[in-house]
């Protein structure tokens, strides 16, 4: 337990930054979807990807290398589709994300991808919108997207209405939402209210911590006692493994939940990193990924041709260049425009299936999995279309 706790702690000491970053206010972008340009079948298409290169970060500059590297990667899977990409930095700025957008306009860019981070995108967006172009931004946040600015990171509505869909159809009507007591937390609660909601089951409850060590510590009987009181079926967490999730899980199972009684469910990745398999308390619980299977390709892929691993959100750029790719070899003179991209088939990408919502959101095909014994088993393979999505 003491070596449980240790781990936490710095697991909670490290989240702090993420937080604050979540915490950031986005504006929604205003307008409609671009119109996009007319297409010269004969030409390159222009697309400009924003990088986060130049903040002096080595995080950063490794970010932008990959990013990169991954649309260079989809762009050679193509064929004869012809893409003609343009890179800019952005230093992870708003402001420079935001010049960097006209600049790319201006060099006759017909659609932008990237950049990163929620403020940029929402700056690049406002810059893009009055032009008719269209911004495919890496972000998971659904306060930046909509009028002409789509995300394409996986966001919690994404895994929340896999994973209640997946409860509710196995038996688990019945869930208890645990969550921080801290932005990112509340924005979770929220995600899982309405997955919960849209797949028929019933919140029964709702219990909160503090984001803090003592803060778990005092509240982990009460939330478990409520879940007795309530039946519930499942827990459904909010916490991640580089913040609060090692130690609630233990603290819960430690006051009688646990997968021999109530469902541990978790809103984020359980198996980044590796080491967080090996957590007694995470034994049986369910988490959400994309399509393994086709990024185990991608990862291969990436390290034969570059050397290196991918960063994890780099399939979001290969994902990026294949819808683009995919709409260009339809061969409509107005392809870009908001029309295509949110087409009803969707696209392939590494990370599996994904399509683009009219309100700038998107809908991921993800696998439902399940931590047994230290291992990764997947109990509910990724559709490969949409028309078996959720199921």
């Amino acid at each position: 337990m003491l070596s449980v706790i240790r781990r936490a702690r710095k697991s909670l000491g490290h989240a702090a930054l993420a937080v604050a970053a979540l915490a950031l206010a986005a504006c929604q972008p205003a307008g409609s979807p671009g119109t996009g340009s007319a297409l010269d079948s004969s030409a390159p298409v222009v697309v400009a990807l924003l990088v986060p290169s130049g903040s002096g970060q080595a995080s950063d500059e490794l970010l932008a290398r990959s990013l990169q590297n991954a649309a260079r990667l989809a762009i050679s899977d193509l064929g004869t589709t012809r893409i003609d990409l343009r890179v800019y930095n952005t230093a992870g700025q708003p402001a420079s994300a935001q010049a960097m957008a006209t600049r790319a306009i201006d060099d006759g860019a017909q659609i932008i991808l990237g950049p990163v981070f929620a403020q940029e995108a929402n700056a690049a967006g406002a810059a893009a919108a009055a032009r008719g172009v269209n911004v495919l931004a890496f972000s998971n946040n659904p306060d930046i997207a909509g009028g002409n600015v789509f995300i394409l990171g996986q966001t919690f509505g994404n895994t929340a209405d896999r994973l209640a869909g997946y409860a509710v159809r196995n038996g688990k009507p019945r869930i208890m939402v645990v969550h921080e007591q801290n932005t990112a937390g509340q924005l979770g609660r929220r995600a899982i209210e309405q997955g919960v909601a849209r797949a028929g089951g019933s919140v029964v409850a709702v219990g909160s911590y503090e984001f803090s060590q003592n803060g778990v510590l005092s509240a982990a009987p009460r939330i478990a006692a409520t879940a007795r009181d309530n039946n519930a079926d499942a827990v459904f967490l909010t916490a991640d493994t580089a913040g609060a999730l090692p130690l609630v899980s233990q603290i819960l199972n430690d006051n009688g939940l646990g997968p021999a009684v109530t469902q541990f469910i978790g809103l984020t990745r359980w198996d980044i990193p590796q080491a967080t398999l090996g957590l007694p308390g995470v034994q049986g619980g369910w988490f959400a990924l994309p399509d393994p299977g086709r990024y185990q390709q991608y990862q291969n892929r990436y390290q034969a041709a570059f050397g290196e691993p991918p960063h994890p959100i780099s399939g979001l750029a290969y994902d990026g260049i294949a819808a683009i790719g995919a709409l260009l070899k339809q061969g409509r003179t107005t392809t870009l425009n908001g029309q295509a991209l949110t087409q009803a088939a969707g696209f392939v990408g590494v990370n599996g299936i994904f399509r683009l919502r009219s309100d700038g959101q998107n809908e991921r095909g993800l696998a439902v999995a399940q931590i047994r014994n230290n291992q990764v088993v997947i109990i509910d393979p990724a559709p490969r279309s949409f028309g078996g999505f959720g199921s």
